[in-house]
């Protein structure tokens, strides 16, 4: 039986000019576009989302510095895997680059054991992860790397990569209406190779593309993903918005199915000391204080019975009271100093430690407790921080 190529694979682009997003990294002048342009050859990582084109960019940087490209998921390798790329990197003419998928489940002798290959430049890594590199890689490995965050791919972007998987069906191309496109995007998440594999296996199935063709299809038990697919993040999302809506029954259901399913019980836990910053704050400032001490709970204790520290921290944060504010203030914030970049922080607020700072007005009118702004003067009189307790 002839092998079915997945489409997510067919589609996949060879060069940055087929490639969507990421334009913070590959557009013109930016970081990745030049390093493949002048042919720089260093390690990487790659943080970001699924499906939003780590695989892709390390295949497109390899392939444009011509270099042999060796691929493990950190799921499944070993030593024995990485020894035998290291045994033909050494006796090659061109450079080799690792891509290292997950690299986070990679256990800290495992990246110990990378290391020294990497720092002799016998490797060239380039590390996928969904996770903070700074909790998952070991510092001398991080060190050696660059990180890159990639981003969610835009709505724009979704619908771009939805007109290309179309043309791959039948001539003429597929059409779909508006109603079926926003489906799709919804349904998308930001996630294109999850959208593409939607769309390839209703067109398997039915031979054909239509919003009810895609719904059926979506709710088939055989289409169903491993833990590290779409279940996987549904399941996550399912949990954290159970946690948002206080409804301590739902999280705990979500919470089992993640467990069940074998998650890594660290990552369930670095969730809900994020959600405790990001959803409680200010209303209930002690939700970090617990959500802190159920991490270092499950880190000390594992499975099975760091389960109950996870239900316990899961349930207390349903049950909080809900306060977006600084979190949405500090996003505020940010967008602020990305437009308007680094405004002249006011005299009265900066340190004169010589005598020509203090005459020429550092420092002068300060005062510890005041009431007055202290923004730079083009944003005198904004606020960031918005209570909205729930």
């Amino acid at each position: 039986m002839p092998e079915v190529i997945p489409l997510a694979t067919s589609l996949r682009p060879k060069s940055l000019v087929d490639f969507f997003g990421q334009t913070h990294l590959v557009g013109a002048n930016k970081p990745l576009a030049v390093a493949i342009k002048k042919k720089h050859l260093f390690s990487m990582i790659f943080w970001g989302p699924p499906g939003v084109g780590k695989t892709t960019l390390a295949r497109i940087y390899a392939n444009a510095l011509k270099a042999n490209f060796a691929e493990l998921s950190a799921v499944s390798a070993g030593k024995a895997d990485i020894k035998k790329i290291i045994e033909e990197a050494k006796g090659g003419d061109q450079p080799t680059v690792l891509f290292l998928d997950e690299i986070h489940r990679f256990n800290k002798a495992q990246q110990d054991f990378l290391l020294p290959f990497v720092e002799r430049g016998i490797l060239t890594l380039i590390g996928a992860t969904t996770e903070n590199p700074s909790f998952e890689v070991i510092a001398p490995l991080l060190s050696r790397c660059r990180v890159f965050v990639l981003s969610e791919l835009s709505n724009e972007e979704i619908s771009l990569i939805i007109d290309r998987a179309l043309t791959a069906f039948s001539k003429p191309k597929i059409k779909i209406d508006p109603d079926t496109r926003d489906w799709l995007i919804a349904v998308a998440n930001g996630d294109a190779r999850q959208i593409i594999n939607l769309l390839d296996n209703c067109f398997r199935l039915y031979q054909e593309i239509t919003l009810d063709t895609l719904k059926n299809t979506l709710q088939s038990r055989f289409l169903r993903f491993d833990k590290q697919g779409e279940e996987h993040y549904n399941t996550i999302s399912a949990f954290i918005k159970s946690l948002r809506a206080s409804n301590p029954d739902a999280a705990l259901y979500y919470l089992a199915r993640l467990v069940e399913s074998g998650e890594d019980p660290l990552f369930i836990a670095r969730r809900l000391v994020i959600f405790a910053s990001e959803d409680i704050g200010l209303a209930q400032p002690t939700a970090l204080v617990v959500a802190n001490a159920v991490f270092q709970a499950v880190n000390t204790i594992g499975y099975p019975e760091c389960a109950i520290n996870l239900a316990h921290g899961a349930t207390y944060l349903a049950l909080a009271k809900k306060d977006r504010g600084s979190y949405d203030g500090l996003r505020a914030a940010q967008a602020d100093v990305k437009q308007f970049g680094n405004l002249p922080i006011p005299l009265e607020l900066r340190n004169a430690p010589t005598k020509l700072m203090k005459k020429i007005g550092y420092g002068k009118g300060y005062e510890m407790y005041t009431a007055k702004s202290l923004l730079p003067d083009q944003l005198k009189g904004k606020k960031y921080l918005v209570k909205n307790e729930t």
